[in-house]
């Protein structure tokens, strides 16, 4: 899929691809320059743990966007098919 550099320098994700990978707008990334092109990886979220109720539950050090029953069905639907 091929997307544009703006004037900026700003790379626009298609959106078929944000979804497939569940990239979201604020999201950091890491890019690295290879021989062959550019890799773009997700860094994993960082967490802390935290005592709730008696149970030790990891909790992100960022907002993350609300997980919906209509996502976790679009996720689901797309990895088995």
């Amino acid at each position: 899929m091929r997307t544009t550099i703006d004037g900026a320098g700003r790379i626009v994700v298609p959106k078929r691809i944000r979804e497939v990978l569940g990239l979201y707008g604020g999201q950091e990334i890491e890019l690295r320059a290879t021989e062959s092109g550019i890799e773009i990886e997700v860094p994993p979220t960082e967490m802390r743990l935290e005592e709730q109720d008696g149970l030790m539950v990891a909790v992100p050090q960022v907002t993350l966007p609300v997980l919906t029953q209509d996502v976790v069905r679009e996720t689901l639907d797309r990895v088995r098919r």
